[in-house]
């Protein structure tokens, strides 16, 4: 009898770990927010996963539960590890992707390099932090924030004053970077685990629309030392499934971490076509404690650029024969989402030896698709 994956989360990245499941003879079901979500491709139950009952009920029907999104709240996770059911990445190591505030004390512990940070409650340590700090910082709230969201860089604490008052804020830092980086990490609950090459990813307005892979040759050993901190990390958390390590190359060559995602990425999605082994397969033998397979590339370079926002007066649909006659070469992956500005509505990957045309191939196909 095939195993079952069940999926909290009804978005792309559930729909992407869909095909390589029922490839790898898996059956897959997902807990969707609402109907006709990105994973509806497979057997999907609405229902809110805040509801202890609801994802009860629908871990009742799989064999592991795993995650769309870092969202699921602690109680409702540890009642399903209570019950007997495998939940992967479990609340242990999940709750630092949770909380930014128990990622960096916790990181602290293990030792890896970070922005100098603090916790904040109110106006007067906000200010005494920036004074500390250049008189800038970047203040973030602790739970839920995503592509720039939650997020906001202040001189003063006023900048702020609408978020205090629901709980203590991270003050961080304003790094002064010459790139930013992603380092994946996969493991499973054996303790197996492999490392991807660092990329390279370029943020427009707090959201990545770029991914080079591997990232271009930096500071000596770069590679090295990302592999070696993103290792450190998920086997320090107890990660289970895919990590992602999102880093600051700061300009005297330094590696700081900036956030950590504990499911497919963003800065991974290069891999679909790019890697003999892509995250959302990875991710799906993982969590099953099936043997990994291999993240080495498969051409010397790969580029991902995101589709955001899509066409406003026709569908995406209806761009795809134009882009696909000018570029065979590119893969186009789109997730099944209405055009809405600012959204990420797929993504294009490339790959060749040169990567100055591996880029402006990329570029050029995801073009197709924009307003």
């Amino acid at each position: 009898m095939a195993l079952t994956l069940g999926i909290v989360g009804g978005g792309q990245l559930a729909r992407m770990m869909i095909a390589p499941a029922v490839e790898l003879g898996i059956d897959v079901r997902v807990l969707a927010e609402e109907p006709g979500m990105s994973a509806a491709l497979a057997e999907a139950a609405t229902g809110d996963y805040r509801d202890l009952e609801t994802v009860r009920a629908f871990a009742r029907r799989v064999d592991v539960v795993t995650f769309d999104h870092e969202h699921v709240p602690q109680e409702v996770l540890r009642a399903l590890v209570a019950d007997g059911v495998a939940v992967h990445p479990g609340p242990d190591a999940l709750q630092f992707a949770q909380d930014k505030l128990r990622m960096r004390a916790r990181l602290a512990e293990l030792g890896a390099p970070q922005p100098e940070w603090a916790e904040v409650s109110d106006a007067a340590q906000l200010r005494a932090f920036l004074d500390a700090n250049g008189g800038r910082a970047v203040v973030k709230t602790p739970r839920g924030g995503y592509d720039g969201k939650g997020v906001r860089v202040v001189s003063h604490p006023d900048e702020v004053s609408d978020w205090f008052g629901d709980g203590p804020l991270l003050a961080e830092e304003l790094v002064e970077f010459s790139r930013e980086l992603a380092q994946q990490v996969a493991r499973r609950p054996s303790g197996d685990l492999v490392v991807y090459p660092v990329v390279e990813t370029v943020q427009r307005g707090g959201v990545c629309a770029e991914v080079i892979a591997p990232a271009p040759p930096g500071a000596p050993r770069l590679a090295e030392v990302a592999a070696r901190i993103g290792t450190s990390i998920a086997e320090g958390l107890g990660v289970t499934g895919m990590l992602a390590v999102e880093l600051f190359e700061t300009t005297d060559e330094r590696l700081l971490v900036n956030e950590l995602a504990m499911r497919p990425h963003n800065s991974g999605h290069w891999g679909q076509d790019g890697a003999i082994t892509g995250q959302f397969e990875q991710h799906v033998r993982a969590v099953l404690d099936l043997p990994l397979g291999d993240p080495s590339p498969r051409q010397p370079w790969t580029v991902m650029v995101n589709i955001l926002g899509g066409p406003v007066s026709d569908t995406l649909e209806s761009r795809f024969p134009a882009a696909l006659a000018a570029h065979p070469e590119v893969k186009v992956h789109t997730y099944g989402k209405a055009p809405r500005p600012g959204r990420k509505v797929g993504h294009v990957n490339a790959v060749g030896d040169d990567l100055d045309a591996v880029v402006e191939g990329a570029r050029a196909a995801a073009a197709f698709f924009a307003g």
